[in-house]
């Protein structure tokens, strides 16, 4: 989170959520323990060495991809860009909620938007291997900053299938 959240100081223009190194750091662990008793495994399981070899350049690819995307969330005034491979930027007039939701043991902070879309963000996000003592913390904040910048306008949309109760 920013430091510059003291009482008096003007309000920050964005605060930005990133995966902490010990948070990155056990799956990259796994990564590179299973490259290297990758070709044990091939000799000791007989599997030919063109097999191994896309083995190895598969796992080569998701390690260096994972290492170089940054992920997290950036929050605007207008919208929470949220970074990944593949980046979005969710407007904040189209959030219905942001919800904390249960995923393999951890937790992660998902936003929904009114068309019924659910994006699950990849910082914050705590759990066995990836803790993060401020987790909850970063959830209010989110929270917080999508109230106070969903705009006056703003309506909340009821849940697809819910229709209208019928009048008699």
């Amino acid at each position: 989170m920013t430091e510059s959240q003291v009482s008096g100081s003007p309000a920050p223009e964005e605060i930005r959520f990133r995966l902490g190194v010990r948070q990155c750091a056990p799956p990259l662990l796994l990564m590179t323990v299973c490259l290297w008793f990758g070709p044990v495994l091939g000799a000791v399981t007989g599997v030919g060495r063109p097999v191994f070899d896309v083995w190895t350049l598969v796992l080569w690819i998701v390690l260096v991809v994972s290492v170089v995307s940054p992920s997290g969330i950036t929050l605007t005034p207008s919208a929470a860009r949220v970074h990944g491979l593949r980046r979005r930027t969710v407007p904040w007039a189209s959030v219905q909620s942001v919800r904390v939701e249960h995923v393999m043991g951890g937790r992660v902070v998902a936003l929904y938007e009114a068309g019924g879309r659910r994006t699950r963000l990849r910082a914050p996000i705590t759990g066995f291997l990836q803790r993060d003592r401020n987790f909850e913390e970063k959830f209010h904040v989110i929270g917080q900053w999508w109230l106070a910048h969903r705009g006056t306008d703003w309506v909340p949309v009821p849940p697809p299938g819910s229709g209208t109760p019928a009048r008699r």
